[in-house]
């Protein structure tokens, strides 16, 4: 069972999981329904809200998952300052939902949770790993590293089978394009249309960048040898400086950079320069294959061919 099932890294995941796997994607709308269209007849897809406790517990007692891959959530920043108590509700009280209704009904189900780089906040050192400690800028990072310790909690003292990953700046096919949620694609897209593009600080600060091939690929070798109770970070361990992300850009389309100085909200919750370790998730085998440059060509395909 996949949680955001229609979203970007859900479809991708069904993609690949529906290989090996009978696959139940849940879904809070069919906004998102080209996704999937293509493998909707070999899956099946219910939807249901994960805020909404009630319906979501019918839907785990009737189709008893042996794995749950939790993805859904509300992941703008923006909108977590707007309707905070929402924000609460869809990315921390959910998976302390699902964990209950796993230990209530005794089933043997492993739960997968999708985590962000947006739990760390603001570094103090480089490279991140998995102890480095937290400290969120966001109510959205606050919540997500309330799903995290929920994970912990509910392996510790209840025994379940619980695994953790997070997730760089992920970018690629079907991501949506909105400004404040998913930066990396929206300035692909908007390079794609030949429109300007802002980079704050004249790019010179860097992130660790992941293009969505790479990403199911580490999602699908924690499912297989991921250690129960443990977390791993999904990430290139590059350092993609965003001047040379706005050249890439100004190279492969008619764009032009312009750069601008951060509003002080952005000031007040960016993480700043971020880069991770991944050797913990190497150490089980996988390893990134995609370039950052060949995933932005990749992502300028996918316009190219389906706008």
């Amino acid at each position: 069972m996949i949680t955001g099932g229609m979203g970007f890294v859900g479809s991708h995941l069904a993609d690949k999981l529906m290989r090996n796997h009978e696959l139940v994607l849940l879904t809070k709308s069919r906004n998102k329904k080209n996704n999937v269209s293509h493998i909707s007849k070999q899956v099946k897809i219910e939807t249901v809200d994960v805020t909404d406790f009630n319906h979501l517990g019918k839907c785990i007692e009737k189709n008893k998952p042996k794995i749950i891959i939790h993805l859904a959530g509300e992941t703008s920043h923006s909108k977590s300052f707007e309707s905070p108590l929402a924000n609460v509700d869809s990315n921390a009280k959910s998976t302390l939902f699902i964990l209950e209704k796993i230990r209530k009904e005794n089933l043997k189900c492993r739960f997968i949770l999708g985590s962000t780089f947006i739990v760390v906040g603001k570094p103090q050192r480089l490279p991140v790993n998995e102890e480095t400690p937290c400290n969120p800028t966001t109510i959205y990072g606050a919540n997500r590293l309330s799903s995290e310790n929920f994970c912990k909690i509910y392996h510790n003292v209840y025994g379940l089978d619980t695994v953790i990953f997070r997730i760089t700046n992920s970018f690629g096919p079907r991501e949506q394009i909105v400004a404040n949620k998913n930066a990396i694609n929206y300035l692909i897209y908007r390079a794609f249309k030949g429109k300007d593009i802002t980079i704050f600080n004249n790019g010179q600060f860097f992130r660790d960048l992941i293009y969505i091939s790479d990403v199911i690929s580490g999602i699908d070798t924690i499912l297989k040898k991921g250690i129960s109770g443990n977390l791993y970070w999904i990430s290139s361990n590059k350092k993609t400086w965003f001047y040379q992300l706005g050249s890439w850009l100004e190279e492969l389309t008619d764009a032009k950079v312009k750069y601008v100085k951060p509003s002080t909200y952005t000031k007040k919750v960016d993480v700043g320069n971020f880069v991770v370790d991944n050797l913990k998730l190497k150490s089980l085998g996988w390893k990134p294959k995609v370039s950052i440059k060949d995933g932005i060509k990749q992502t300028l395909e996918y316009f190219k061919s389906s706008l």
